[in-house]
């Protein structure tokens, strides 16, 4: 597809905006993501020892006043502190002050699958136990879950589009294949996109009775993506946010983009809200759309940023996918999941966006953190990082429910 379009309506990546437990802003991230950093350990924000689990992917000397103004700051919460932060990186990285020229062309679109878990619960303890006139005002606004982006548009002074999307765990490559097209269709020159969740105790503890966490079924509480010993994923927070522009826009400012946003595909199958499809067709259908869209073969993708998180059906259903995609290509693409070093934050896709963006700058992929013993015979990148030149990768988004959202993401540097 991207070849038959013209500079105005290919979109790419000029600015990357991070804030994760691997480190706050690009640098840090980059430097102990492509090292097989990881970020796991136990969780130190509250107490886990009447859970199951104890282990998370928390974010560390994260200081909001680096980011954010004081006079917003306390009107803030945690997830819309690490948005707004996000999103001032992005646009700092993309070379892209705000200004009365430009604020009611650049807008956000932000995935999100829990939204302030925090304070939702501490506004219902205080709604139900001392009455609705004891509940403090500032808490209200920040219940909805797009406040994040409404706070991070206060706080920056856009005025563009500003939508929030919640579907699980494909809610940041969703929000980041609509934000590409709100701006192929001229409803706005520059687009933030990613995704924001956090770590609350209500919510750690939630997955943890739900047995939707390490260790489901006994043995050492890890992250193992595409590993035989996998026993459930991590729980964890980050932000992850890229700026979108498009190719003429980025040509016009002088800026060298990271990538670009070929091409997406969307699907479903059916399965129960919490549980997961019986075979992986849904998955491959969902692949060779995103292809079809971009104009791509199977044998043109290089590199997959996998959705596995250590997950026994996920992870499996997954792997089947790409065999059945990628089987018969004569170079299959290298496989990789980040999920092994930051968690899962259900949210992570825009975290994963930026992490592709860095490798296709970079040439190359970050190590599969926790992957000894993989569950298939397929082309996995363990133990370390791998130097490749990616033409063009896949961006996997897969949610619990039978939910797909699949970004081709190109490289327009070769």
């Amino acid at each position: 597809m991207a070849d038959s379009l013209d500079a105005s309506q290919r979109i790419v990546i000029t600015g990357i905006g991070l804030v994760t437990p691997l480190g706050i802003g690009k640098e840090e991230f980059s430097r102990r993501l492509f090292a097989g950093d990881c970020a796991i350990a136990e969780v130190q924000s509250f107490d886990t020892a009447s859970f199951s689990s104890h282990f998370g992917a928390e974010i560390k000397n994260f200081q909001p006043r680096d980011h954010v103004s004081l006079k917003n700051i306390r009107r803030m919460d945690k997830i819309s502190l690490f948005t707004a932060a996000a999103a001032r990186l992005a646009l700092a990285d993309a070379g892209l002050p705000v200004s009365n020229e430009n604020r009611d062309r650049i807008g956000i679109l932000l995935g999100t699958a829990f939204g302030a878990t925090d304070v939702t619960v501490q506004f219902a303890t205080t709604l139900l136990k001392e009455g609705p006139a004891l509940v403090n005002p500032i808490l209200v606004p920040n219940t909805v879950m797009n406040a994040p982006a409404g706070h991070t548009s206060i706080e920056l002074g856009f005025r563009g589009v500003n939508t929030t999307v919640t579907h699980f765990a494909v809610s940041a490559e969703m929000a980041m294949a609509y934000a590409a097209a709100e701006i192929r269709r001229g409803a706005a020159d520059f687009m933030l996109a990613g995704g924001v969740d956090i770590l609350s105790k209500f919510y750690y503890e939630t997955l943890t009775k739900f047995h939707a966490v390490s260790p489901q079924n006994g043995g050492e509480e890890a992250c193992l993506p595409f590993d035989r010993q996998r026993n459930g994923t991590v729980a964890a927070e980050g932000c992850g946010i890229i700026l979108l522009e498009s190719l003429a826009s980025a040509r016009s400012r002088g800026r060298q983009p990271y990538c670009e946003i070929r091409g997406a595909g969307l699907g479903s199958s059916p399965a129960t809200p919490t549980g997961w499809p019986r075979n992986e067709t849904g998955i491959t259908r969902t692949i060779n759309r995103a292809l079809q869209n971009a104009g791509l073969r199977a044998d043109d993708i290089q590199a997959i940023s996998a959705a596995a998180n250590g997950g026994r059906e996920l992870d499996a259903l997954e792997a089947a996918a790409y065999a059945s995609v990628f089987g018969a290509v004569k170079e299959p693409p290298l496989l990789t999941s980040v999920k092994g070093a930051l968690g899962e934050s259900f949210s992570g896709g825009g975290l994963r966006a930026c992490a592709l963006a860095l490798g296709m700058e970079k040439n190359m992929l970050p190590p599969t953190v926790g992957l000894q013993n993989p569950l298939s015979l397929q082309n996995f990148v363990v133990n370390k990082k791998r130097e490749i030149t990616i033409a063009n990768a896949l961006l996997a988004g897969i949610s619990s429910g039978g939910t797909y959202a699949y970004l081709v993401v190109s490289n327009c540097r070769i």
